[in-house]
Order: structure tokens, then sequence, then C-alpha cells
């Protein structure tokens, strides 16, 4: 399977995530980049996950319908003809890290996936069902994976 490089200009790979993109700094979403996608994608779809939550995996952001030539999104914006599901705040789109107060840095994990098809992720989706229903249908995939503690 191919893969997909992801990356942000805002923190690097297993690296800290500056606190202005966390809930309580200014909660914009960091910068992210992606490499082109295969031939053959139709769709981009994004997840941000904290699989180090208390209650279990968190969704802080998914987006489905990202367009496939797009190679980015900007601090604070929404990808290119994406559509913001509801995340696990109860927000629609972003919202960013708010560990509990002295935890150990949680991991959040970046995901982009590279479809051949639309795939319908149901509205309030969890992260293992996005994982469930994606995982086995994409043709590349990346991930980015960044640390933030409070």
């Amino acid at each position: 399977m191919a893969g997909i490089r992801l990356q942000s200009s805002a923190f690097n790979d297993h690296a800290p995530i500056p606190g202005r993109y966390a809930k309580d700094g200014d909660n914009v979403s960091p910068p992210l980049s992606w490499s082109r996608p295969p031939s053959g994608t139709r769709e981009l779809v994004l997840l941000c996950e904290d699989p180090d939550a208390p209650s279990g995996t968190f969704v802080h952001w998914l987006v489905t319908d990202i367009d496939p030539n797009s190679d980015g999104v900007d601090t604070g914006r929404p990808p290119p003809g994406g559509n913001p599901h509801t995340n696990g705040f109860g927000d629609r789109g972003w919202d960013g890290p708010q560990p509990p107060v002295g935890d150990p840095a949680h991991r959040y994990f970046f995901h982009l996936y590279a479809l051949p098809e639309h795939v319908p992720v149901p509205e309030g989706a969890s992260a293992a069902e996005v994982h469930r229903l994606l995982d086995r249908r994409q043709l590349a995939s990346g991930t980015l994976m960044g640390l933030h503690q409070r």
C-alpha cells in the first residue's frame, strides 16, 4: 500500500504540539500539508484522535469529502471541500488537545486517508468506527503524531 507524507509546519512528528492549537489556547487547527495521493483517489478523509484520553479514544477532528487535488490546509481553516463532523466535545470541526492537568503527554494522531470512492461516515462516528470503515478501503494513508501535556 502506498503512503502519503503528512506533516505540519507547526510541529514535527512525535514532537509537542504548540499550545496555540490546544483547546485552552487559541483552539485553531494546525497547518497540515500532504503529498499527492495515488491516482484514482476520489476523496480524502482526515481524522485526529487521542488514544490516551481517560474515557477511551477521543475524536478531536473528523473531516470527510476533502478535495483529492488539495495538498494541505492552513492554520484555522477547514480542509478544501471538506465536510466537518461533530467531534468528541460535541462541536463541529476542530477542537484541540485538552488532556487532564498532570497527565503524561497525550498522543494526537492525525490520519489522512485516500479513498477510491466516497465512503459514508456517520455523524458522530467514533475513531474505531472510522478506522473500521476506512482502513481496508483506503488506497493510501499518512499519519502524523504530536504530543500535548498540561
